[in-house]
């Protein structure tokens, strides 16, 4: 089968797949239940209808498959999991800001921030769950993944990923057209009522 003949960083695409799938449904989980608590009322912090955060699963495999050489080290693996995890957020930022004219989280309240995209509560906490991931985290994926016979595995993969993608692309869609900026909605326009004149 190509999920197991295909890899990425020398991890078939299989597993690579499922460890997404599951940090996406993780960070889903420990973010709503959050913002319950904070909000006191039930709060769905995902981007999508579907309970999946992709953000945390690709910050936490970039970080996996980044420093997995270093893990034996694990003071290393804090301030490197500091630095690549603050660095992936300020990208992620970057991107939202260009995409969307705004972003999503909102550090401007905290102390040493930098533009309210960095903190460096942050940046230390980033550094606590880097080596949380790799002491239990990612070894609770592991297990979790080797539970799910390969079959059904190869069955269950393609349906989630083809209803997550496409409620993704629906609210990206969505998203994008609510955060607009007014110059690009008034082209828009013009267009649109010069082309029916």
């Amino acid at each position: 089968m190509f999920t197991r003949t295909i890899s990425i960083f020398g991890t078939d695409i299989y597993h690579v797949l499922f460890w997404f799938l599951c940090y996406s449904v993780m960070g889903w989980v420990v973010e709503s239940t959050y913002m319950t608590i904070c909000n006191k009322k039930i709060t769905n912090r995902g981007f999508m209808y579907g309970p999946f955060c992709p953000i945390y699963a690709f910050g936490a495999l970039m970080v996996y498959f980044l420093l997995r050489p270093f893990s034996h080290n694990l003071v290393l693996t804090y301030f490197l999991g500091s630095i690549t995890a603050t660095g992936f957020e300020f990208f992620i930022g970057l991107l939202m800001q260009g995409f969307f004219g705004k972003v999503w989280w909102d550090y401007s309240k905290k102390p040493f921030n930098y533009r309210g995209v960095l903190c460096l509560e942050s940046t230390i906490a980033w550094g606590f769950y880097t080596v949380f991931l790799f002491l239990f985290l990612q070894k609770g994926v592991v297990w979790f993944t080797e539970m799910v016979p390969y079959h059904i595995g190869l069955r269950i993969l393609p349906v989630v990923y083809t209803v997550a993608i496409m409620d993704f692309l629906i609210h990206l869609l969505m998203a994008k057209k609510e955060h607009m900026p007014e110059r690009v909605e008034n082209i828009l326009t013009s267009i649109h009522s010069i082309r029916y004149r």
